[in-house]
């Protein structure tokens, strides 16, 4: 780790003479693509690797005359069907004079021109990807954060203890979270940086972490330079076609847009957030050979797990649990630290022409300890053993205003899995998309990360639509329903079940200042019964259905405002209804030469029970994310500042409390708070040069 802290020190040193400037942008776009895709979510997921990219085109648009079609669809924010019709017209009538000109092709409204015009740009200059190592280092850009965050309340993991006290009971460390990160970046070819991150209750410089962070990470990455289309040195992730046969990272499900389930792969890309298990270490590279593209990558690493030794084998350890919450603060967490080694080597062969990709991508896995999930009859199919293969095919084929996409894999024990869709532009008004899974209960791919309902890509079929559709002026519908069924058991399900989702969303945009919508979605499982009397389990259906009302104007150049009332209903089967509303007021003021912004919100919720639970997305500093559950009876209240202090530093300063009428604690266990607030601080400070 000295080494790697060497190396970016002194790549550091040799290019702050450069000391290039970077104009400010507004990052409302950021935050406003982050919301619209975290907002179905309930896990904390590190949004990183999204801002970052969404961050390099506000930086430098991606020119759309010169474009490629990998390059608009890495973009993420056209559908196949569009770039093509936007390549095929620049093909038949020459570049772009202008972004409206978009309203003159197929498939591009007025609203998708205003969701794709922050981040692209139409020029007749071409990107030339022939440059020198001055040119690095004189145009490069640097960006580097600290963060500190703590809860001010005592948590029980921080009491005192006394010699009754279990160990595994108490933290390590102080309860401050910290974070540094430094990156350097050139266009979109020249990338290399290191993250660093404690975790609450974590050691730092000492004890268990005498080398400082709990985590580091660093990556050196080049892209887009001759053949060379990518080369991945350090910490990286690699993503092939619809995330079937190997998908690492982070990558969304279902959300308001139904249509917008098709998965972008982007072969490999640097890897910046603080997931401490979720990645690739080593190397990778992809070269382009006349139509073909070809990947190969290497990763070697310790990653977290629950060791158990078997008396009656020698003392043999096995690992039954893949871990990846990355705190490390009592003994017991510590024990599991890099418990287990991970080996992966594996490859990509994709063919590629402007309607056209087919891919082939295998990989291998080799783990440095048997793993053996837990004698239960839900993980009877489930992957045990220290070796596993996948080898899939993937394809993206558009015809006309039709998309065809798809993937099937094959693991080592034989099971085939397989995902389909077909993304149908039937009007320049309508958009739907149809979706068909199939993973067997037997299907075994550590880094699936494909659609899915289940947590794991396996014992799981079901049929997706999607659409949304202009139906007037300033009116559009959204959605999208989702029937499945799992052929095997589940945790807690004692049988095959069944379910569905679905969601309907009309939205009111008659201008760029107002936005307006309201949403119905609904969800619907099976569970065992919790009715203890009965001596054979049955199932239960259980399902929540949110109703939302949400509208977002601005009434001034730089006051916005956004109110939101939701309503959830949960209901299990004959054990009556569990309510809860939430309800709040959004201020964001920014005004355009104030070096001040500010986000403010005053939030009143009451739940029957946690079951009940509501989740909403926060305004949080840069690169940091929130999105708590509000349950119980109480309120909540955030305000986040931002402060530019000269032309390339930045601070924010952040609090939040909530309080609860109906609680004398919060929480349990080692995050147990006595009394009814809690409250959180966040300071970071940026430099960019």
């Amino acid at each position: 780790m000295r080494f790697i802290l060497l190396i970016f020190s002194a790549l550091i040193f040799f290019s702050v003479n450069s000391f290039a400037q970077i104009d400010t942008k507004d990052e409302n776009l950021i935050e406003k693509k982050v919301e619209t895709i975290a907002e179905n979510t309930e896990e904390e997921i590190d949004y990183t690797m999204l801002v970052d990219q969404l961050t390099q085109y506000i930086q430098k648009p991606l020119n759309l005359n010169s474009a490629t079609f990998e390059e608009l669809d890495e973009l993420a924010l056209l559908s196949d069907i569009q770039i093509n019709n936007l390549l095929e017209h620049i093909a038949q009538n020459g570049k772009l004079l202008s972004l409206y000109e978009l309203q003159s092709i197929d498939g591009f409204d007025l609203a998708a021109i205003r969701s794709v015009s922050p981040y692209v740009t139409v020029s007749g200059d071409l990107d030339n990807a022939k440059f020198t190592l001055r040119d690095i280092f004189k145009y490069g850009k640097h960006d580097v954060f600290f963060r500190y965050q703590q809860i001010l309340e005592q948590q029980e993991g921080y009491a005192e203890s006394d010699s009754t006290t279990n160990e595994n009971s108490r933290f390590a460390g102080n309860p401050a979270r910290l974070y540094m990160r430094y990156r350097f970046t050139y266009s979109n070819h020249v990338s290399w940086g290191i993250t660093a991150e404690k975790d609450q209750g974590e050691e730092f410089f000492k004890g268990s972490q005498k080398q400082g962070f709990d985590f580091y990470s660093g990556h050196f990455f080049l892209k887009n330079i001759g053949h060379m289309k990518a080369l991945a040195i350090g910490d990286f992730q690699a993503q092939f076609g619809q995330g079937l046969t190997f998908w690492s990272g982070l990558a969304f499900g279902k959300t308001a847009d139904g249509t917008s389930m098709k998965r972008n792969a982007i072969g490999l890309k640097p890897y910046t957030a603080v997931d401490e298990n979720l990645f690739l270490r080593g190397v990778g590279t992809t070269w382009q050979l006349g139509n073909f593209h070809v990947t190969g990558f290497f990763s070697h690493k310790k990653i977290d797990g629950s060791v158990a030794v078997d008396s009656t084998k020698d003392e043999v350890a096995t690992i039954t649990s893949f871990l990846t919450s990355g705190l490390h603060r009592t003994p017991s967490e510590l024990d599991k630290r890099k418990a287990l080694s991970e080996t992966i080597m594996g490859g990509n062969l994709c063919f590629v022409k402007r309607r056209l990709r087919i891919g082939v991508t295998a990989v291998h896995y080799i783990f440095g300890t048997d793993y053996q999930r837990t004698d239960e009859l839900y993980n009877r199919y489930e992957f045990n053993g220290k070796q596993n293969t996948n080898v899939g095919i993937d394809y993206n084929y558009v015809f006309r205003n039709f998309n065809f996409f798809g993937e099937t894999t094959v693991c080592a024990n034989g099971s085939v899995a397989t995902t389909n869709g077909v993304l149908m532009s039937l009007d320049p008004r309508v958009t739907f998309v149809a979706m068909y899974r199939s993973f067997p209960k037997d299907f075994q791919a550590v880094y699936a990360n494909a659609i899915s309902e289940n947590t794991r890509v396996l014992n799981e079929k079901a049929t997706y639509f999607g659409f949304r559709a202009q139906i007037l002026k300033n009116w559009t519908l959204q959605g999208y329903m989702d029937i499945f069924k799992f052929p095997w058991l589940r945790y807690q399900v004692n049988a095959p079940s069944k379910g569905y989702e679905y969601l309907a969303q009309l939205t009111f945009s008659p201008s760029k200042t107002l936005e307006a919508y309201f949403r119905i979605r609904r969800q619907m499982k099976e569970i065992n019964t919790n009715d203890e009397e009965l001596t054979v389990d049955y199932l239960d259906e259980y399902s929540t259905t949110n109703y939302r009302f949400n509208i977002t104007y601005k009434i001034s150049s730089s006051v916005q405002l956004r109110n939101r009332v939701e309503h959830i209903v949960y209901e299990r089967g004959n054990d009556g209804k569990e309510k809860g509303w939430l309800m709040y007021q959004d201020v964001t003021w920014k005004a355009l030469k104030s070096p001040l912004s500010l986000s403010f919100r005053y939030a009143l919720f009451d739940t029957d029970t946690y079951n009940a639970r509501l989740y909403a997305y926060e305004n949080d500093v840069l690169y940091a994310f929130s999105i708590p559950a509000y349950y119980y009876k109480g309120s909540r209240t955030y305000l986040t500042l931002r402060y530019n202090i000269v032309r390339g530093i930045d601070v924010w300063l952040r609090y939040a409390v909530t309080f609860y009428n109906n609680r004398n604690s919060i929480s349990s266990g080692t995050s147990e708070i006595q009394g009814n607030t809690k409250s959180e601080i966040k300071a970071q400070i940026r430099f960019r040069f």
